[in-house]
């Protein structure tokens, strides 16, 4: 196949009249249009007016989206222990099967081709297997919590570490290597010392298998956790393990110098969520510091709970605009900045090689845009149109590995209209009680 239109190879390369050839799952040229149709005559053509790598959720939560505004004015672990919780104990293994297509949906539709996806206790088996139906890129992995957990969600912590070794041995490198397994412990807050420890002995004894958790969104939370251990959040993760370049942590929000240091040393990820924490009122997470100290930072949307979108665009257009508030700078964030952060630096933190940019002998992992907008017009600049003037639903094609996931603006590996129908007759059922927001 060949796809034509404005190529954004990268944050620095852009081919205005652009051709991407693609055999097999991989790039197999990039260059000029006129050019790669003679040199691959046979191939079939399909054209878009921009064409992108595809983005990367560097921390997200798709079996979260059967609860979409169910909490939108609540404090971070109010929002958590008291809605978001119960609800994902509330579900069934055909409801979280449901919840995992709707969210994978909304990221095939809007142009998440990889994402780090942390699911939830029960059932993340059904999850696994609705991201190999969809054809995704995951770094996915079953939640543990063994406590401080509500009913539904406690687990024995060898019963947990038990399932995901199972999981591991089940899932990792599922899909020809399209999904790797997460460890995936829900915070120190919810996790206990022997949780923590025991996760990365088993990271460390399988091959490719990363850590992904939460640290240091909300000051309530360091409270906790200090009060637990002894130890700030991120000198906690370090004492136990949860630190290196095969960890990703969410948020980190709220860290001081010393565990700057710490996240710089060790080489661990860290994955900005800006719209998420705005809308909890979590902080502004101090990415320009990260950056500037060699931390690799990703960009995530965190989950429909707390963005109400999984909309890539609209997070790249929040992080630039927020870290430049917060800076008083309007250079704090450029453009490239942010698309290296939603692409590449993904990449690196679900470590995924050759992916990330659209480049001879990498992924074909590439989405088409419409720009036939008045929003889009005029079109001075592709790279800042697609930071802060693209939406998601601008999306007409989304490739993965060289499959065809939705083209033409139709998702052709599902069907969507069922998907949503299904999802909407599961939160018909669903009954919240107001005094404690459990469905």
């Amino acid at each position: 196949m060949i796809l034509t239109g404005t190529v954004v190879a990268d944050a620095t390369t852009i081919i205005e009249d652009g051709a991407i050839v693609v055999v097999g799952e991989t790039i197999e040229a990039v260059g000029e249009r006129t050019e790669l149709l003679d040199s691959y005559f046979e191939h079939e053509v399909d054209e878009y007016d921009l064409l992108l790598p595809g983005l990367v959720g560097g921390h997200i939560h798709s079996v979260q989206s059967l609860g979409r505004g169910i909490a939108d004015d609540a404090e971070l672990l109010d929002w958590l222990f008291e809605y978001v919780l119960p609800m994902e104990a509330s579900l069934g293994s055909e409801e979280m099967y449901a919840a995992a297509r709707l969210g994978y949906l909304e990221l095939i539709e809007s142009g998440t081709t990889t994402c780090i996806d942390h699911l939830s206790v029960r059932h993340a088996d059904w999850a696994f297997d609705a991201a190999v139906e969809m054809g995704i890129r995951g770094r996915i992995g079953k939640v543990l919590m063994d406590k401080r957990a509500p009913d539904g969600l406690h687990e024995d912590t060898d019963a947990g570490l038990e399932t995901t070794e199972e999981l591991i041995q089940q899932y990792h490198g599922a899909n020809d290597g399209r999904i790797q397994y997460a460890i995936t412990p829900r915070f120190a807050v919810s996790c206990t010392e022997d949780c923590l420890r025991g996760a990365r002995i088993l990271a460390n004894d399988y091959d490719g298998v990363r850590i992904h958790t939460h640290a240091s969104e909300n000051q309530d939370e360091i409270d906790t956790v200090e009060a637990d251990t002894g130890h700030r959040n991120i000198h906690w993760l370090d004492e136990v393990g949860l630190t290196g370049e095969d960890v990703v942590l969410a948020h980190c929000v709220w860290t001081d110098e010393s565990e700057r240091e710490v996240l710089a040393e060790t080489g661990t990820h860290v994955t900005y969520c800006p719209s998420s924490n705005m809308k909890l009122a979590s902080g502004i997470a101090p990415v320009i510091d990260y950056l500037d100290r060699g931390i690799n930072v990703a960009l995530g949307n965190d989950g429909p709970p707390c963005n109400n979108t999984l909309d890539p665009f609209t997070e790249m257009r929040h992080a630039s605009l927020l870290q430049r508030v917060n800076e008083l700078d309007a250079q704090a964030a450029p453009t490239r900045t942010i698309f290296e952060m939603a692409t590449i630096n993904g990449a690196r933190a679900a470590g995924f090689d050759r992916v990330g940019k659209l480049q001879e002998g990498w992924q074909a992992d590439i989405i088409g845009l419409t720009t036939d907008l008045t929003r889009a017009t005029p079109l001075y600049d592709p790279l800042s149109h697609a930071v802060f003037g693209a939406h998601g639903d601008d999306v007409a094609f989304t490739m993965v590995a060289g499959e065809v996931l939705q083209q033409n603006g139709e998702v052709v590996v599902a069907d969507a209209d069922a998907i949503r129908a299904e999802a909407n007759e599961i939160a018909a059922g669903l009954d919240v009680a107001p005094e404690t927001g459990v469905f």
